[in-house]
């Protein structure tokens, strides 16, 4: 390729790289590593080509700032910690909607599926004890007949019963994820574009779910089981739901690669997937506090009750679906502002 040609080719890139960098400090270092990887392939190309050219002179500078930067990032961690959770984990967030609406819609209709069943269900409560299991089903029934429904969350010492639910949870959301990619890999043809595993976790999920729900309400309980459940299962459903977002967006990457090879449409797909998991650890973690200190007082006022209901559903829904369109637009805004102040770039 002769040196003009390489030029034209590649002088709109080298400018929007030169404007993106010009506060290096405030690009991610993912970002960081890929525009370095993209001019070193141009330096290496220009200094084999055309060694006495300009271009190498300027290549090189532009190559060490990035590189620079790079370095020196690598100290930082707390600023690390604090870009995943205010950027990376909303972009992706933000990427992603669609397959975490997909995985919603698997869990609602579950649910309804539970709530359906268990109200065409006899006296007995045959559907309920097949999916929750008869001992527990009978546990519950005598609690309520005791006058006390939901004894079930305080007869355990609650430090215990906080490391039992949150190292269940956590096992729970991360085979919900796993599977996604698990049985891509496997080669098990989703239906509906969805990994079949993850999928069927979801919908395992939601049936018992309405199941649960729906046998307190066939016994008058409705609001009051109610208004004690989702005081931690706020958070603890939508850990669940969002763990399978995960896994359908890891599956996904295997069925459907686009330009990219199977391989690196897998590892972006796992790495989208796992930021999303990494982020659901410290919500998962508080679901098993409330459940294990909170929940416990059942009896507390209803006031208290909503409050910590709400404030969950707040919590869940700010980050993981309000915030990333914010954090989105602001990326939008900075790339045009970007596109739109490039400088020219000088050769001679």
């Amino acid at each position: 390729m002769k040196e003009g040609l390489f030029l034209r080719k590649n002088k709109k890139k080298w400018e929007a790289i030169e404007q993106e960098t010009r506060n290096v400090s405030s690009i991610h270092p993912d970002r960081l590593g890929e525009l370095f990887i993209e001019l070193c392939d141009d330096l290496s190309y220009a200094r084999t080509h055309y060694s006495n050219s300009p271009i190498v002179k300027y290549l090189n500078t532009l190559t060490a700032r990035i590189h620079q930067t790079i370095y020196k990032h690598q100290s930082i961690r707390f600023w690390q910690i604090a870009q995943f959770w205010t950027r990376d984990v909303p972009l992706v967030m933000a990427s992603v909607r669609k397959q975490l609406l997909v995985a919603f819609t698997i869990f609602i209709l579950s649910c309804a599926i539970g709530v359906i069943s268990t109200l065409n269900d006899t006296g007995e409560y045959e559907f309920a004890r097949g999916i929750l299991g008869s001992s527990y089903v009978d546990m519950t029934l005598r609690n309520i007949k005791n006058g006390v429904p939901m004894a079930v969350y305080n007869k355990k010492e609650p430090l215990l019963m906080f490391v039992r639910i949150a190292f269940n949870n956590i096992r729970v959301a991360f085979w919900t994820f796993v599977w996604g990619g698990f049985a891509s890999i496997l080669g098990i043809y989703a239906f509906l574009f969805l990994s079949i595993g993850t999928a069927y976790i979801l919908f395992v999920n939601g049936v018992m779910v309405g199941t649960f729900q729906t046998l307190f309400y066939k016994e008058n309980l409705l609001w009051e089981s109610a208004s004690v459940i989702w005081l931690h299962g706020t958070i603890e459903i939508w850990s669940i739901v969002l763990a399978g977002g995960a896994g359908i967006i890891m599956g996904n990457s295997i069925f459907f690669p686009q330009t990219y090879s199977r391989r690196e449409s897998f590892r972006r797909g796992a790495e989208k997937g796992g930021k999303i998991m990494l982020s659901l650890v410290p919500f998962i973690i508080l679901a098993a506090f409330i459940e294990s200190y909170v929940t416990r007082y059942a009896d507390m006022h209803i006031i208290l009750k909503m409050l910590i209901i709400l404030g969950s559903l707040t919590l869940v829904v700010f980050y993981f679906v309000i915030y990333p369109f914010m954090v989105e637009k602001q990326e939008k805004l900075r790339q045009n502002q970007n596109k739109n102040n490039l400088p020219a770039l000088y050769y001679s």
